[in-house]
């Protein structure tokens, strides 16, 4: 597996999602054992990264249900699992009746990284992310917070999540220059929109990790080909899944994109892990590019 640049360390080109194991569009899920199983399927295969969050859950009365899941899958692979980075999430409230909120303030934050900290088995998150902003609270107060958490030894690195460009400059200011270790946006050939957010972390070296980069877990994975036609050609050249071609393309256009994508079986990963030796040419890549929007002055 081809590696890349992740808050200071070295992880697999391809990321896993496990989103999917306890929550999607669907609202099918996998059996406790299963969805261990196709995390160990990710690690087989080579992934080093794996994504997760607190609010993952198949009810709000399940908070952690992913996590436990990534846990128990690093306690029983027969792997080094000190060679895979874990990053967790934390700024979504979720409640009875299935009431979802935010939440960036101090003690909030400090509550979720502790949970996330004991339901991972671990004395320190690598790889903490802000999930989604809280419009209530200045930007630059919740940054702060989360800079205090690493600070204090609880989080090694932090990160944010649907962040627009000011708002990730925001955070390189208040962390300061090197210490925004990624950005996890939406991004696909479905949601091209944060190429913009993914250029601006190319120009100042920070991560950015694509969420549901095939499309989302309500079938626009599956049917990514049937949609965007250039994808599903190219990986017939290929004589490969178009979904590898969307990862490939992905990877080609910064070397600071790392892509989880999602998986609830473990053939859906271990097919999107073939996808860092995809090698496509430059022409391909600018086709694949312009069939979604995006031209070479953007």
């Amino acid at each position: 597996m081809k590696q890349r640049t992740l808050a200071g360390r070295q992880v697999s080109a391809i990321g896993l999602g496990a989103m999917p194991l306890s929550m999607n569009n669907d609202k099918e899920y996998p059996a406790f054992e299963d969805a261990v199983a196709t995390v160990h399927a990710a690690l087989d295969a080579g992934v080093t990264l794996i994504d997760t969050a607190d609010i993952y859950a198949p009810a709000w009365n399940e908070m952690g249900h992913n996590e436990r899941i990534v846990a128990e899958a690093l306690r029983t692979w027969d792997g080094d699992a000190a060679s895979v980075l874990v990053t967790t999430k934390g700024g979504i409230t979720r409640s009875e009746g299935e009431t979802w909120g935010r939440d960036g303030t101090k003690a909030y934050l400090r509550s979720a990284v502790e949970k996330s900290l004991e339901i991972l088995g671990v004395d320190q998150i690598e790889l903490y992310q802000y999930h989604r902003p809280d419009r209530t609270l200045v930007y630059s107060d919740i940054i702060e917070a989360l800079g205090s958490l690493r600070e204090e030894g609880l989080v090694r690195s932090v990160g944010i999540s649907n962040a627009s460009v000011e708002e990730i400059q925001i955070a390189i200011d208040v962390l300061g220059e090197g210490n925004l270790a990624s950005v996890q946006n939406e991004f696909s050939p479905k949601h091209p929109g944060s190429y913009g957010e993914l250029r601006f972390c190319g120009e100042r070296g920070i991560a950015f990790l694509p969420w549901s980069p095939l499309g989302g877990t309500g079938g626009g994975a599956r049917r990514v080909g049937d949609r965007f036609a250039a994808f599903r050609e190219t990986g017939e050249e290929h004589g490969v899944s178009p979904q590898q071609v969307v990862l490939a393309w992905e990877l080609a256009l910064d070397p600071i994109v790392i892509p989880i994508p999602g998986a609830r079986r473990a053939a859906s990963i271990t097919d999107s892990a073939k996808a860092a030796d995809l090698a496509l040419s430059a022409d391909e890549v600018t086709r694949l590019s312009e069939s979604v929007g995006i031209f070479a002055d953007d």
